[in-house]
């Protein structure tokens, strides 16, 4: 039983490191771009005379700021919907009477 639990984690980290590293070396371009960045480039292609109306209204980070703001965003929402998980888990616990 010990055996195959030690396996489990072994191959859930293996397959972690390869969802992390295969991004990583298959796409050769040079940073990353997103989706606001290719709708930009759509707009400037069909209608080069368009004016943006609308505005930022925080001034523009670095990328690697960008990057740790999308990323604690994530962490908030992951932190979110764990909590959320371990109440129902919790309260179904507390309904049967298990512990």
């Amino acid at each position: 039983m010990r055996t195959r639990k030690v396996t489990y984690i072994a191959g859930g980290a293996l397959l972690c490191i390869a969802l992390v590293a295969i991004p990583l070396t298959v796409k050769k371009e040079a940073g990353f771009t997103g989706t606001d960045d290719k709708a930009k480039d759509a707009i400037a292609q069909t209608n080069p005379h368009y004016k943006p109306w609308a505005s930022n209204f925080m001034p523009t980070f670095s990328d690697e700021v960008s990057s740790m703001f999308f990323a604690l965003q994530a962490a908030i929402g992951a932190g979110i919907i764990g909590y959320g998980l371990g109440y129902l888990r919790g309260s179904k616990r507390k309904d049967s009477g298990n512990k």
